[in-house]
């Protein structure tokens, strides 16, 4: 510190004895000055290093009085290293995200909604070659350059990230810049650069593009290969999530780093050794993991482009990654979230492709007697002790398996028939059907769910699965599996047990009268399910629940081939008008829609809850509710609101039908996307009431600081006055002095003068008397020597 304080002093000059010492503000303002008005490069240079020194104690007097001299040093000092050096770490601890311990004041801009570091970033990138100057210093190898202006770029983007990837978007080679610095030999520099690639990769398509082409995967690869793949620290992490970040929505990436046999070089990252239950598994491996994880999801998830989705799972399986990743599924030891991860990455690499679920049936769990994995998992998935997250997944990658896969859903089936050759406790359906009869709310909505999506456009296993007969105690008839549903479904008081239910059923009986007319045979279903709608409670998630169960009405009434008397079309459209009422049904009906876990679950086929109670409806009912829903509302509306030119619906011809229909299809269809839009309105009115309770805010700040300016400024000038004044009176009152003792000398050589002519007047009027004096005497015969032989004779003596 008393370095600082005698380099200070060097710069700014020791202050007078007894005076005050300067002000924060005061210092920076001289330093600032300096660094702009003097001529000599070394006097700048001791100006910035003060900066620098003073730039986190006092962030705002450096970053509101210096900015534009940092910057100018930048632009017309670049070529010496030193002065940039100390330039860009000046603003990297102005625009710092984080708050320095030995700040003043750190507490007095909490309250605003930018923090501190944001506000200069703001100031700082309204002048885009600001950002120019930065990336041109990435050039320089020096270190104490090269790295202050990468912290100063990664400062930056942590403030405005959008707005700085916009800028080093159209700068010439901005990208190309950054990506060199992935060969510094320097690990500090690589890894700054690594975490700076990472914020810039976010979000932006097309600077994903330039960096994935700029050879970023070669590079990152190469990187985790030398930290040692999964054993890696935190820089294989970052490399990781730069992968994962250049892939995310992004089909051109995606197809780039499968056609550059880039997928094959994520195999090591899940080769496992032997001894792994032994030497346990690290923190940062797990992340490491989890992460390799996200990025093989990346390139299979549901939403991507189908013909990418298939190609990238040829090369998965081939890349002996799904092998890799089966093993993960059947080790001991592994964490809990790996396990949980590793379900959901094996789920989307099987989902809808034959030959890798054929596979993963083939996978046996090493046990004794030998399981399938298949089996292993759904054991996990109806097992009450093990948490939500995994039996999520499991649920999740069964479904996946069953994805548009006819075989496997026979299988399924097979198992429940009585005629199977196996029936044990040992295969997929008797642990669905174990599950749905559990009486555990959780285990029954898993089951149904799974169970249903064997039924998923599959016509031909709905009819198959009417003949499993359950015998619910020893001794006792069995009954179908169908009649044991609408049984548990009147008995169970758990909403979420009967959502499963109803879903499982609603699947089942769409596209299939021989189920309808198996559940109009049971005898109290039909009563169940109308009292159910034209009830009046409403508790929590019961409007939903009486929606499905008009849904479940409406899909007998629409598939109803009128084998059951007492339950025709007809007589079930006058049941509804009488004892729930047309309005009442259709609005009951509309509930399911509008639930807020519906629009959840339609948007993405894995299950997204965090708790229990979030787990009510599925993605495949979902797809069936929007199908069915507008010919459940046909099927159930009465003829005289179908009159058209005169006759009734069921008058027109099939064409004219199907015409109608998709006109009605396209109104409800354009319906919802007006909700959505009033819902998206009404969100941008809330944001721009924000925003300009912001704006006003900041107006509000911005009045603040100018009044605090103004009066900074008076207070400034005020000191700047008295000093002149004082200055000025001390130097008017010297001149005065110095006439008035000219004056009194004068004074007194005039009086010395005249004192000295009257002492010669007098001398001369001596003289006069003694001459005379000397005649008389010589008249009266006396000898009197003269003035001449008196200064001989004094003389002689001498």
């Amino acid at each position: 510190m008393e370095y600082f304080r005698s380099g200070l002093k060097s710069v700014l000059g020791a202050p007078n004895q007894g005076s005050s010492a300067p002000s924060a503000a005061e210092t920076v303002e001289r330093l600032v000055e300096r660094v702009q008005c003097s001529t000599l490069l070394e006097d700048r240079r001791d100006a910035c290093r003060a900066l620098k020194a003073l730039s986190k104690q006092n962030r705002v007097e450096v970053g509101a009085q210096g900015m534009d001299a940092l910057c100018q040093v930048l632009d017309l000092d670049r070529a010496d290293s030193e002065i940039v050096a100390y330039a860009l770490d000046a603003l990297c601890n102005v625009m710092s995200p984080d708050t320095f311990d030995e700040e003043e004041h750190p507490t007095a801009y909490q309250g605003s909604k930018s923090s501190l570091g944001e506000q200069f970033t703001e100031i700082f990138m309204k002048q885009p070659d600001n950002i120019g100057l930065v990336l041109g210093f990435l050039e320089e190898y020096e270190f104490q350059v090269r790295w202050p202006a990468l912290k100063l770029l990664t400062s930056l983007i942590h403030n405005r990230p959008r707005d700085l990837q916009e800028i080093i978007l159209v700068s010439p080679m901005g990208v190309s810049k950054l990506m060199d610095l992935l060969g510094d030999n320097r690990e500090v520099i690589r890894n700054d650069a690594l975490i700076l690639l990472t914020h810039l990769t976010k979000g932006n398509a097309n600077i994903q593009k330039i960096v994935a082409f700029e050879n970023a995967f070669d590079r990152l690869f190469d990187v985790i290969a030398d930290e040692g793949y999964a054993d890696g620290g935190i820089v294989a992490e970052d490399c990781l999530v730069i992968v994962h970040n250049l892939l995310k929505n992004n089909t051109s990436n995606q197809n780039f780093f499968k056609e550059g046999s880039y997928i094959q070089r994520l195999s090591p990252m899940f080769a496992l050794p032997s001894n792994t239950e032994e030497i346990g598994w690290s923190s940062q491996k797990v992340t490491n993991i989890l992460s390799s994880l996200q990025v093989v999801r990346m390139l299979v998830m549901p939403g991507n482009p189908a013909q990418v989705t298939s190609s990238c799972q040829r090369t998965i399986r081939n890349s002996g990654i799904l092998e890799a990743l089966c093993g993960i599924l059947m080790a001991s030891g592994v964490p809990v979230e790996v396990l949980t991860e590793t379900i959901n990455a094996v789920a989307e690499v099987i989902r809808g492709n034959p030959s890798n679920q054929e596979y993963f049936l083939t996978v046996m769990a090493p046990c004794k007697p030998p399981r399938p994995a298949l089996v292993v998992l759904l054991l996990s998935m109806v097992n009450e002790k093990q948490p939500l997250e995994l039996r999520c997944s499991v649920l999740y990658c069964f479904q996946c398996y069953l994805y548009k896969n006819e075989v496997g859903q026979a299988q399924l089936v097979q198992t429940l028939l009585p005629s199977s050759a196996e029936v044990g406790t040992g295969t997929t359906g008797h642990l669905l059907v174990s599950g749905l009869l559990s009486g555990h709310m959780l285990s029954t909505w898993l089951s149904a769910v799974a169970l249903s999506h064997a039924l998923v456009e599959n016509p031909a296993q709905k009819e198959q699965l009417l003949r499993v007969a359950l015998a619910t105690a020893p001794g006792a008839n069995p009954v179908s599996l169908l009649h044991q549903c609408c049984t548990m479904l009147e008995q169970s008081n758990k909403v979420q047990s009967k959502v499963g239910i109803l879903m499982l059923l609603a699947m089942w009986l769409s596209h299939c009268p021989l189920a309808v007319r198996e559940l109009l045979s049971t005898p109290s279903s039909i009563p169940y399910l109308t009292a159910q709608v034209g009830a009046s409670e409403h508790q929590e998630h019961e409007e939903l629940l009486q929606g499905l169960c008009a849904f479940l009405i409406g899909i007998c009434v629409t598939f109803n081939d009128d084998s059951v008397p007492s339950y025709t079309r007809e007589n079930l459209c006058q049941l509804i008008s009488k004892r729930v009422g047309q309005d009442m049904f259709l609005d009951k009906l509309g509930e399911v829609s509008k639930h807020e876990l519906y629009s959840k679950a339609h948007k993405h086929p894995q299950l997204q809850a965090s708790s229990q109670e979030q787990l009510l409806l599925d993605h495949e009912f979902c797809k069936l509710f929007k199908a069915l829903e507008g010919m459940v509302i046909k099927a159930v509306t009465p003829k005289e609101a179908g009159m058209h030119n005169g006759g009734t619906e069921l008058t027109l011809t099939a064409t004219e039908s199907s015409l109608l229909l998709q006109y009605k299809e396209l109104i409800r269809s354009q319906d919802y996307q007006l909700q959505e839009m009033h819902q998206k309105l009404q969100q941008y009115e809330s944001e721009r009431q924000a925003y300009q309770a912001h704006v006003e805010e900041l107006n509000a700040t911005i009045s603040q600081l100018r009044d605090q300016t103004r009066l900074l400024s008076a207070a400034a000038n005020t000191g700047v006055t008295n000093s002149l004044s004082s200055d000025i009176e001390h130097l008017s009152i010297a001149p005065q002095e110095d006439t008035i003792r000219s004056a009194e000398v004068e004074t007194e050589l005039d009086r010395l003068r005249k004192d000295q002519e009257d002492l010669l007047v007098l001398l001369a009027d001596q003289d006069a008397k003694l001459n005379t004096y000397k005649d008389r005497l010589r008249q009266y015969g006396e000898k009197v020597e003269s003035d001449e032989e008196t200064d001989i004779q004094n003389g002689g003596e001498c």
